[in-house]
């Protein structure tokens, strides 16, 4: 019987389908592994899958460092089980064919060759999408929201990008910046006026997520960084009745004095700083702005320290899963990658640091553009891995696991 993902096509024939995956590896869910594979390839929506799109309803625009949307497809979309496929971003033509998304009448697909692999629904907006804020700024573009989480994107450019060369290689968030001609920085009056109206909306919104890119300025270097972080914790802390409230910082790697004063002077409940890529070499050409301010040791070592003010299972670091592939500096093959990947994550856990991976999406407009991610098996075995490393040194993830993120394959599993 012909398997109806797989094909003739070269870059299919180089790789297990995921029919074949989830017949070698009968542990990992399915719909995790077909998550992994329509970010890793994109969707695409037919004329039928667009005019069930209600534009009152589902979710269609959205405003971040990395990306912007006014048209109507949908922003992304969920699987039956509650797992959420992020499909933002305008992934480049490399050659692997997206998925396809149709509907039915009643019910929208995803599909593959066209065999129909899992029911799936829009993302749907919240009240306050349609509100402004009293300077007139929309609220959509200030605080976006995930099924689960509202997310906000205070500084929308990156200052390693300022110096040709130095921004991280697979990021597009200069490349976005120049497009839509956008300020850099939101004002902290709107994200917490557009944060007090989201929480007046009953939902199941799990937590406050905050990220942008780099500020290098101030006193010392980041202390601006550290500043607008404060000003917007400090002001949306009360809308939550108390000081402490469930929140997530990814932020550049603070100094010890800058974490300090972020544990001291917020209600933050955890801590992030991505290193990307778990290699110091890989690191050094990746992200070359990063390494230069820091250092890939210096990192490790900022992440630990954070360790010591927020707890062990409240410090974690994200990296770009498949980017330590990327040709020509990269590992030659995906079981080195895995491999070498799998042992630093040991070493940070041992040190109380737990990684999360997201899929490594290329991007047009970044410098990685014409690159190509690992398989789709890579992306299960780095998922069983992770996970693996997280329950031996007992580390929860309920920080950044599916109800308060959903964008990794690996805290996913912490549903099992």
């Amino acid at each position: 019987m012909r398997d109806p993902v797989k094909d003739l096509r070269p870059w299919r024939d180089a790789e297990k389908s995921l029919r074949e995956i989830t017949r070698e590896y009968p542990s990992f869910p399915k719909l995790i592994a077909l998550k992994i594979d329509a970010q890793r390839r994109g969707v695409v929506y037919t004329p039928k899958a667009l005019a069930a799109v209600d534009p009152t309803v589902h979710m269609t625009t959205v405003r971040s460092d990395y990306y912007d949307k006014e048209d109507l497809s949908p922003v992304s979309l969920i699987l039956d089980d509650g797992t959420t496929v992020f499909t933002e971003g305008v992934l480049a033509d490399i050659g692997l064919e997206p998925y396809v998304v149709d509907h039915d009448g009643r019910n929208a697909y995803l599909l593959d060759n066209d065999a129909p692999l899992a029911r799936v629904s829009y993302w749907e907006k919240p009240a306050y999408y349609a509100k402004t804020t009293a300077k007139g700024r929309p609220m959509w573009q200030v605080v976006s929201a995930r099924p689960q989480r509202l997310t906000i994107h205070p500084h929308q450019y990156c200052d390693f990008w300022k110096k040709p060369g130095q921004g991280c290689r697979f990021c597009v968030m200069a490349t976005n910046y120049k497009a839509y001609g956008k300020e850099a920085r939101l004002l902290v009056e709107d994200i917490i006026e557009t944060v007090g109206e989201a929480v007046k909306e009953p939902g199941g919104y799990q937590s406050v997520f905050l990220t942008g890119g780099t500020i290098l300025s101030g006193a010392t270097p980041l202390d601006d960084e550290l500043e607008l972080y404060l000003a917007i914790l400090k002001g949306i802390g009360p809308l939550f009745g108390g000081q402490k409230f469930p929140s997530q910082l990814i932020s550049t790697a603070f100094s010890l004095p800058q974490l300090a004063r972020l544990k001291a002077e917020t209600g933050l409940t955890s801590y992030t700083a991505d290193l990307e890529v778990l290699d110091a070499e890989l690191f050094k050409w990746i992200c070359p702005g990063k390494s230069r301010l820091i250092g890939y040791e210096g990192w490790k070592d900022r992440l630990a320290a954070a360790v010591g003010l927020f707890g062990r299972g409240r410090v974690n670091t994200g990296i770009v899963a498949g980017v330590e592939l990327a040709k020509p500096k990269g590992f030659k093959s995906e079981e080195e990658a895995l491999n070498a990947t799998l042992k630093e994550a040991r070493s940070l856990a041992e040190r109380g640091v737990f990684v999360v991976s997201c899929v490594w999406r290329v991007m047009t407009g970044s410098v990685f553009a014409r690159q190509r991610p690992p398989s789709l098996e890579y992306y299960v075995r780095l998922a069983l891995g992770l996970d693996a490393i997280r329950r031996e040194y007992g580390f929860l993830a309920d920080m950044d696991n599916y109800r308060r993120c959903g964008n990794h394959a690996d805290t996913d599993l912490a549903r099992i």
